[in-house]
């Protein structure tokens, strides 16, 4: 079966299990993975942080967003044409919906150095046990992980978001590690 549909299929067989599970089960498995985050040696060791805003069907990650805002620099992917810019978080009430997708976004002010950024928390559709990531399909986190070579990389996932073998292509870049509950 050719990387496309093997693709395909992982993401619609996540899909129907994300759909499966209960909203509580999603909540409690979005604080144990958020709680193992902020208390990483990674995490904590870090100051400039690249996390992401959820979607309602992603590991959320709001709690760390809110809990070190004041403490941390941190950061959320902004959605310009094709690619991902980089923006500091200074709190809910100073976000706005993206342009492309509705996603609320950042308004305030773009990162000047990327190579700040030690950390990178990564959403996806599915990782393997080799720490290989399937987006959903767009290669906008692979375009942003390209230019953050030095930054660790972690991606969080629900359990049933970890399957045997992702089809990894050459630009698809694998994670340090990927944090589960």
């Amino acid at each position: 079966m050719p990387l496309k549909d093997q693709k395909k299929a992982i993401r619609k067989r996540i899909k129907e299990l994300k759909k499966a599970a209960s909203p509580e089960e999603l909540k409690k498995q979005s604080r144990i993975i958020q709680e193992k985050v902020m208390q990483s040696e990674h995490f904590k060791d870090s100051e400039h942080i690249l996390l992401y805003w959820p979607l309602p069907d992603e590991v959320d990650t709001k709690e760390i967003l809110n809990e070190f805002k004041d403490s941390k620099k941190l950061y959320l992917p902004v959605i310009k044409g094709d690619d991902l810019e980089i923006y500091l978080f200074e709190g809910d009430d100073k976000m706005v919906p993206g342009e492309k997708y509705g996603i609320p976004e950042p308004a305030g002010k773009k990162i000047e150095d990327e190579t700040l950024i030690e950390l990178v928390i990564v959403p996806g559709v599915a990782f393997d046990k080799e720490n290989n990531r399937l987006g959903r399909g767009a290669g906008y986190y692979d375009r942003i992980l390209i230019r953050l070579p030095r930054s660790r990389k972690t991606g969080l996932a629900f359990n049933f978001q970890i399957v045997d073998k992702i089809p990894a292509e050459p630009h698809d870049i694998r994670m340090d590690e990927v944090i589960t509950a």
